[in-house]
């Protein structure tokens, strides 16, 4: 593919110096025809637009609906990024990697640039922050080298909405648009189109099946989801939100309260009013009081390490604590109780609903039309002033002008908004793609309490991922079910904050759909259920999400495959990993850009000599995270026994072996330190059967004939081992005099097995069929995490010595128990 990529690349310095064919087929209509159409302006969009660019896809259009690129980072006004994860107990930002880690590198060299400090927020709940109009700004000009203007193969149309998708034999081949603002209509033909917009328009125009509102139990057999459809609302989802960003200003004001204001609804933001909001009378269990309005803090403890407050929440500038001009201090304000239910609305949202279409008030978002939203949207802004409002009146009880205070902060003018709000809310849940498959809750929720591996460890990961199933609340209440008064937020019975999952790794099928060619999802249009939609939203997904589904659309285009094919082929999907992992150089920078963690080891950067080479060998299950484990541990010595079972399944999945060769009965074991009950037992013994017997001194003696040698799985392998072992399946052997390290060790086996075929994943699953069972697991392809592994053990079959889930190798015969007695009370 690489050598592809470089022969696209050629094409395209001829195809844009001709002239860029349909620049009208009509006064009233401009028409375009490309390789790769992406809908959207998110950061998902942006990311899959230069990703294709860099994979030398040769003509690329993206369309936005309005001027600004981003999505959260800019335009949804969320400039508080948030990553973290579970880390040793704690809270850390999860490993930024790939498209990701190149904006938030420039993120922080622009706040560096412009304030001395690389993350000036002093935050709680964000590392990094951001200036939405800066980072809009930064996003251009990611973009930007990859444009036609600039003699590359991208063309960006703005202010266009979709109105209708162009279909041939469920393939989409084009995407139809209106400007919003008096330009003229545009027609885009596309041998494949991503859609990441903000609601999945195009897959929903289109035709392809999708998913909206909760799942139940009987579709993906959920431990959280509901049982009974009387349970549940149609139309609820994770509620949007309107944030808004305040710049200190240098004079106290209040803002008008926004039609339909009544503080009872607003009782329940801070412990200011605690009282008011208990004198109410809201049922048990909404949302109520838990945080100060302000606390004076640099957040010492950083993020997550001290108590909340609306201020310290996600503030982006804190120019108090580091000592910065006056007038610089900036807040985000995206607090739970701004948050805007998208169901069960108050009556003037629906009567306006109803007036632009009977039943659109019954409607779930993702159905609405473009003008239908933009009427809840706008009660979603009445809301979010009105918090305002309440903050810098109830919540504010200062004279002091020496003191923080609401009173003195404004909303910014960043947004060139009338309102001063973003551009868009913040969006949580949107359209689900029916994908080859569908990721759901029991392949991430963690069952131990040990934040490790998830249980499924896809072969087909395209990005690795970790954060809470999360779901704020989504119902909305009226007191006394007046639904003209205020109203209060109260969670579902089946959904809740924070529900703990593994770290896990996003399936390249999940981007594409199960019955449409022609089609990929991005942004929040994946192939999620509900419940794993609300642990797949952050910044960092949309953009993974973004820049896999353009590696998958490059493959496909320079392989002439559909997505579902690349998806079935396993050569295709380790190409998709392989430019993933280690991308080209840039040809219009000259770089190399920093590639994407698959495996979600913690101390694995991109940077890392031995990046490529565990993920590749982590995705292929030769050398994979230890369970109970996070990190890799490069620099660490590697035991025998990780080496033995690495060098097994390497031999195994490249044909080198074709099966295991262990002892079934206990006296013939060749070890009396690796027993049956070893997990590498199978592994280590097979290993012995392979390395010659005249060099004992590789496997370990004790130097009598007449006992059982030791094999000492756990002391560190030395360079004369691992040679042995690399000389016996006739690898290239790693560099002479180079300590074995783990990151030495995969670097060498990498290189040993690189160019081999590789059979474990071989066969080719029929992911859109509804009755094929390739692994005989009893699930069908299409409802199956691991196609390959009839245990589901994230081995696969040819891999595993333990298909029968017992804990020992397969046929093995253990010796009857024998105890022995102690009288510990003495005669």
């Amino acid at each position: 593919m690489i050598r592809n990529v470089l022969r696209s690349a050629r094409l395209l310095l001829l195809s844009v110096c001709a002239v860029w064919p349909g620049v009208a087929s009509a006064a009233d209509e401009v028409t375009r025809e490309v390789d790769l159409l992406v809908v959207g302006g998110s950061e998902s969009a942006v990311a899959a637009t230069v990703q294709a660019a860099r994979l030398g896809v040769p003509r690329i259009a993206i369309v936005n609906d309005i001027a600004w690129l981003g999505g959260q980072f800019t335009a949804e006004g969320l400039g508080a990024v948030d990553e973290w994860t579970i880390y040793h107990g704690r809270r850390e930002p999860f490993p930024r990697s790939g498209l990701f880690l190149e904006i938030m590198n420039r993120i922080e060299q622009r706040m560096r640039g412009k304030y001395g400090h690389a993350r000036p927020g002093n935050s709680f709940c964000a590392w990094t922050t951001c200036e939405p109009r800066e980072t809009e700004r930064l996003f251009r000009e990611l973009l930007a080298p990859y444009q036609r203007s600039n003699g590359g193969s991208v063309e960006l149309f703005e202010d266009y909405e979709p109105v209708a998708v162009d279909t041939a034999d469920e393939r989409v081949t084009g995407v139809r648009f209106v400007s919003t603002k008096s330009a003229p209509p545009l027609a885009i033909r596309a041998t494949l189109t991503i859609d990441a917009s903000d609601w999945g328009d195009v897959i929903r125009l289109s035709g392809a099946r999708y998913l909206r509102g909760p799942d139940l139990k009987s579709a993906f057999n959920e431990p959280s989801a509901p049982t009974d459809a009387s349970q549940v609302e149609p139309n609820e989802m994770n509620p949007i939100t309107y944030c808004m960003v305040l710049r200190e200003s240098d004079r106290a004001g209040v803002i008008d309260p926004p039609r339909g204001y009544d503080p009872r609804t607003y009782f329940g933001a801070t412990i200011v009013t605690a009282e008011q909001y208990k004198a109410v009378g809201w049922p048990k269990g909404t949302m109520g009081p838990f945080a100060r309005p302000w606390i004076e803090s640099e957040m010492k403890n950083g993020p997550y390490g001290e108590t909340p407050s609306v201020y310290t929440h996600r503030r982006l500038v804190d120019r108090r604590h580091l000592n910065l001009p006056v007038g610089s201090e900036l807040v985000l304000v995206n607090w739970p109780l701004q948050d805007y239910p998208t169901y069960n609305f108050p009556r003037h949202v629906n009567e306006a609903l109803e007036a632009n279409e009977p039943g659109a008030s019954r409607k779930n978002l993702v159905d609405m039309t473009p003008s239908q939203r933009r009427i809840v949207f706008d009660d979603a802004k009445r809301h979010t002033l009105g918090l305002l409002h309440y903050l810098q009146t109830l919540a504010d009880s200062s004279d002091d002008e020496n003191a923080v205070s609401f009173r003195r902060m404004e909303l910014t003018d960043d947004f060139g908004t009338a309102d001063r709000l973003p551009w868009k809310p913040y969006v949580r849940e949107g359209l689900r793609l029916d994908a080859l498959y569908m990721l759901r809750e029991t392949d991430v929720r963690d069952r131990d309490g040990v934040q490790s591996w998830a249980d499924h460890m896809v072969h087909d990961n395209v990005f690795g991922f970790q954060f809470n199933i999360d779901f704020h609340p989504t119902k909305r209440i009226f007191l006394n079910d007046d639904n003209t008064g205020p109203w209060a937020h109260i969670h579902s019975s089946y959904r809740h904050w924070g529900t703990h999952t593994d770290r896990a790794g996003f399936p390249l099928r999940c981007l594409v759909p199960a019955r449409f060619d022609g089609l990929l999802g991005a942004g929040k249009n994946l192939g999620y259920t509900s419940i794993v939609s609300s642990a797949v939203r952050l910044h960092g997904h949309g953009m993974m999400a973004g820049q896999a589904a353009a590696t998958v659309a490059a493959v496909a285009l320079d392989e002439r495959r559909t997505p579902r094919e690349v998806a079935a082929r396993i050569e295709s999907v380790r190409q998709v990993q392989s430019l993933l992992v280690e991308p080209p150089v840039d040809r219009f920078t000259g770089q190399r850009p920093p590639g994407v963690l698959l495996w979600p080891y913690h101390d694995l950067p991109t940077d890392a000599d031995c990046f490529e080479a565990v993920n590749q060998l982590s995705v292929r299950t030769v050398l994979v995270g230890s369970p109970g484990q996070q990190d890799f541990r490069p620099s660490e010595p590697i035991p025998r026994r990780e080496v033995a079972r690495a060098a097994i399944r390497a031999a195994l999945a490249t044909g080198s072996l074709t099966r295991h060769i262990y002892a079934v009965e206990d006296n013939q074991r060749r070890f009396r330190d690796v027993d049956f009950y070893d997990p590498d037992y199978a592994a280590i013994e097979t290993l012995a059967a392979q390395l010659s017997e005249t060099n004992p001194a590789s496997l370990g003696t004790d130097g009598k004939e007449t006992t059982r040698r030791e094999f000492k799985p756990d002391h560190p392998a030395d360079e004369l081992f691992v040679r042995e072992v690399f000389t016996a399946f006739d690898w290239k052997n790693p560099p002479a005099g180079e300590p074995i390290t783990r990151s030495n060790f995969a670097i060498g086996l990498w290189d040993a097995i690189r160019e081999h075929d590789e059979l474990a994943f071989a066969s080719s699953p029929r992911f859109e069929s509804s009755d094929v069972d390739l692994d005989g697991d009893g699930r069908t392809d299409r409802d199956d995490p691991l196609p390959f592994d009839r245990d589901n053990d994230s081995v696969p079959d040819l891999l595993d010595s333990d298909n029968d889930e017992d804990g020992l190798a397969d046929g093995v015969k253990p010796p009857p128990f024998t105890g022995r007695r102690f009288n510990f009370a003495g005669p």
